[in-house]
């Protein structure tokens, strides 16, 4: 028996590879899927399984292409209801994997279709659970994603309590975990860095697992402070359900070279969005006008799926030389499968070209000292809210505005004023500052390095507060 976990860190996201004796399952595939092909081939085994444990929202799953590339069974949990082929698993039965069985335990509660997948080993020992979003490691999956359903999110939470009581608690304490996502993913508040463990750890330690815990108080603490789910989620999970376009034709739509002219021509004659995936200090140097930056190495995928609203928007892309198809693999990992192409040689190529160019002012922490002390200027905080209330600069000009809902706040600022803005590190402002430019904000002043380079100023800050007892 082989086990491979197959993490993506950029969604925070974990897919299983499991085979024995010639035949693999494959568990909550990523879009592009021709590395689960190539690697069963290398084994010189079959594809019989690919075993989805929910309908994801935060990423779109690689099932589809996947079954119709190997003829594998698609597998979802009891109430599933798909667009396309799939089997719609029983609670408790049982899937023959070569020497292997892969048993389904229904979880509802992170969603209505929730499994949880417990693996049997050749001695019928039970020896993993592959948990989905119903356990993470620290936590659990957030209990109000159910696509058009009508229970409320305190119902899902109920369920979820049971769920892991009647299902996983039971289980022996040396079954190891192998969870959907770690730390950064937002199908979760306090994800475990760590992205494989062992249940009795978490029955130790994870404050969702405790004995002593009524249904009340779960569905109380599961709840408390969960922010509302990013706009890409319900489309995301909408996708996984009723199917999609092939990756490949995707990225041959979108792994285009475009000159100046063309680049130029489409994105006027398209309507497309520019996105500028650069390093965000080569982006406030020199960027094309009314770009948005999200830099690709970051947390690109949530991010573009936070922020741009429409899945079908047409996209043209800036890029560092030799990221172009990749750009284009993430954007279809979060749906976006209208890449019209890329500016071909950068932004050396629309210098040449003539082209205007706008530059977003940039200043050091210590500079932004002196002016917050001798001027009165106004300042945008566009980190999440639990950072902003775990410490943040104190003044009356001090906003908080968090670049999560960016696009719904943006009658919370005034086009006429100067502001200056930082994140954390650095990246999330200057996504910020080049969404409100593009939107006519014109008279905007990055922070280099964010709160963490702040702090080594003098510059007063709230009284610091764990954000884990927010």
């Amino acid at each position: 028996m082989k086990i491979e976990q197959i993490y993506t860190g950029c969604l925070a996201q974990g897919a299983y590879y499991i085979e024995s004796n010639g035949e693999v399952a494959i568990i909550d595939p990523l879009r592009e899927t021709q590395q689960y092909v190539d690697k069963a081939n290398k084994e010189n085994a079959k594809i019989k399984y690919v075993f989805e444990t929910h309908f994801h929202a935060d990423f779109v799953s690689g099932h589809v292409d996947l079954a119709k590339k190997t003829g594998a069974t698609i597998v979802f949990g009891p109430s599933a209801k798909t667009d396309y082929d799939a089997y719609i698993a029983t609670d408790n039965e049982e899937f023959k994997l070569g020497d292997v069985t892969i048993k389904v335990l229904h979880t509802p509660g992170h969603t209505l279709e929730s499994v949880t997948f417990l693996l049997i080993d050749e001695n019928g020992k039970n020896h993993a659970i592959f948990s989905g979003d119903t356990l993470f490691l620290g936590d659990v999956g957030r209990p109000d994603l159910a696509i058009k359903s009508d229970l409320t999110k305190e119902d899902l939470a109920a369920m979820l309590y049971d769920s892991l009581r009647n299902k996983i608690m039971p289980l022996e304490d040396d079954v190891i975990v192998y969870p959907a996502h770690g730390a950064g993913s937002a199908c979760g508040k306090n994800l475990s860095k760590e992205t494989v463990g062992i249940l009795g750890e978490q029955k130790k330690t994870n404050y969702a697992l405790r004995s002593d815990m009524t249904k009340g108080e779960f569905v109380e603490e599961v709840l408390d402070s969960i922010p509302p789910p990013p706009q890409y989620f319900a489309k995301n999970a909408m996708m996984n359900k009723s199917g999609y376009d092939t990756f490949e034709t995707v990225l041959q739509k979108g792994d285009v070279a475009l000159n100046a002219k063309d680049f130029e021509a489409i994105a006027n004659r398209e309507d497309a969005l520019i996105l500028d995936v650069r390093n965000e200090k080569d982006f406030v140097k020199g960027h094309i006008p009314n770009s948005i930056f999200i830099g690709i190495h970051g947390g690109f995928a949530p991010w573009v799926g936070a922020l741009i609203t429409d899945l079908k928007q047409s996209i043209l892309l800036v890029t560092p030389k030799g990221k172009e198809k990749e750009t284009v693999t993430r954007l279809s990992r979060v749906g976006y499968d209208n890449t019209l192409g890329y500016l071909d040689g950068g932004m050396e190529t629309w210098k040449a070209a003539g082209k205007d160019i706008e530059t977003i002012e940039s200043i050091s922490a210590e500079e932004f000292s002196k002016r917050f002390k001798n001027e009165n200027i106004s300042t945008l905080d566009v980190r999440k809210d639990g950072e902003y209330k775990s410490e943040h600069l104190e003044g009356d000009n001090v906003q908080h505005f968090p670049l999560d809902f960016i696009n719904d706040n943006m009658n919370a600022i005034n086009s006429h004023k100067t502001y200056y803005i930082h994140c954390a590190g650095g990246y999330r402002s200057v996504i910020a500052a080049s969404i409100l430019k593009a939107r006519g904000f014109n008279n905007l002043v990055d922070i280099v390095g964010g709160f963490g380079a702040l702090k080594n100023t003098n510059l007063p800050t709230t009284d610091f507060i764990c954000p884990s007892t927010l």
